[in-house]
């Protein structure tokens, strides 16, 4: 890097910009926002360490990761990414849930629309009651969403990640 401008973890750290320099192949000197984010949660030491420690086709990956890492906790000091992933899985747990809804309106409108079998039809003995419903595809049809019982019972479980609603 001699001869041209430093990179910009060199020029924000006031140093000169060796040849070998860890952090020029990933902080160039025109992002300067890069890599004062990385420095100000990370630290330039530990970031150079972990560098170091890694293989060199492995080091571009680890800077996206840390690079979006650091924007997360200057977003949200406090989760970091693992907020808009909490918030991310809140949503995804409140569509299931209304998936459910919707699936759960339909087999009633489709059951309202059924013609109704006389249950004399029925209980003349468990094995044409079982044909009945397995032949003609009524009930099967009916049974063909996912069960809404276990969506209800996962998004009441994962409600509270860390003890307070993450969706605003």
């Amino acid at each position: 890097m001699a001869g041209t401008s430093p990179c910009a973890s060199c020029k924000l750290l006031r140093r000169r910009c060796a040849k070998d320099c860890i952090f020029a192949p990933f902080f160039p000197s025109d992002d300067p926002h890069k890599f004062a984010n990385v420095h100000k949660i990370f630290g330039a030491s530990n970031v150079s360490k972990m560098l170091q420690e890694l293989p060199v086709h492995q080091r571009a990956d680890a800077v996206s990761s840390l690079v979006y890492e650091a924007n997360a906790r200057m977003r949200d000091p406090v989760y970091g990414c693992v907020g808009a992933i909490s918030y991310l899985q809140n949503q995804v747990s409140e569509l299931q849930m209304q998936l459910a809804v919707a699936q759960a309106e339909i087999l009633c409108i489709k059951m309202q629309h059924e013609p109704m079998v006389p249950p004399q039809q029925i209980m003349d003995g468990p094995d044409d009651q079982k044909s009945y419903f397995l032949h003609n595809n009524n009930l099967a049809q009916y049974l063909s969403f996912p069960s809404s019982s276990n969506v209800i019972h996962d998004s009441l479980n994962r409600e509270n990640i860390f003890g307070h609603d993450m969706v605003s």
